[in-house]
Parts: structure tokens; sequence; C-alpha cells
């Protein structure tokens, strides 16, 4: 799965509409680290190390989300262009994250290469201007 992820994301990041705008961004980014914070509940007895992992992925997007200079970050302190390419270099790297935390080939695995295609594409379908940042606040 990396190495069509490596293909799959480039390619998802250009070529899609951007009908997301920065308030429905902010609203997904929010799903998404609660997502990865259930996912560390669920997997925190039978898979520590994927409990670890979401744990830090959810804390990740949801200290980014907060720190976002977009409708609904609090510090504002990252520009949502910014938010953009950490939000892409997260979409190419969770796939590795099985393997650097030592659960690939597991379930938990699974949802973290899936994760890396979903981020990808709503990055993809993000429109990342400031100015449509800064119009929807």
């Amino acid at each position: 799965m990396p190495l069509a992820n490596a293909v799959l994301n480039p390619f998802l990041e250009k070529s899609l509409p951007k009908v997301i705008d920065a308030r429905v961004h902010g609203i997904i980014d929010y799903c998404h680290a609660s997502f990865f914070f259930g996912m560390a509940i669920l997997c925190r007895r039978r898979n520590p190390r994927a409990a670890t992992a979401a744990l830090l992925a959810g804390s990740f997007v949801l200290v980014e989300s907060l720190l976002t200079d977009y409708p609904l970050g609090i510090a504002k302190v990252i520009p949502f262009e910014t938010h953009g390419r950490l939000d892409s270099a997260f979409a190419a790297s969770s796939s590795l994250v099985p393997k650097l935390f030592g659960f690939n080939e597991t379930g938990a695995a699974a949802i973290f290469e899936g994760n890396a295609l979903v981020e990808a594409t709503v990055v993809g379908m993000t429109d990342f201007s400031n100015e449509s940042a800064q119009a929807d606040r």
C-alpha cells in the first residue's frame, strides 16, 4: 500500500476539484482527531503500539487544528496554506506509521493505510488559499 499511496497522493492533491472550504475542512479535522482518539481507546488493550500511534496522530491533528488560522482555529498561528502542507505530509507518512510503531500487517495498520488515501483526498479537495480561509471567518 505505501507504494500506491506514493503514486496516488500527488495525483489526488492536484486533480480533484477544490470543493472543501476552510470551515468544512476544520470540521473534518476535528472529526479526524476524534476518530484517532477513539481508535486509541479501542486498541489500548489488544494493540498498545497502535493505540500509542493513534493517540499521537489524534494529538497532532487536534493541535494543528487548534493552531490554524481558519474559522475553527483558536490561536490562529499556522497559516491555512501551511496547514495544507502539514496535512499533505501526514497523508504521505500515515501508511509508514505501522512499520515505525511495530504493528504492521494488523487491522490497525490497515486503518492507517486507509487514512493515507482519505487524507490525500481531503487535501486534494480543499481550497487552501488564504482568501478562502479569511472569507469563511
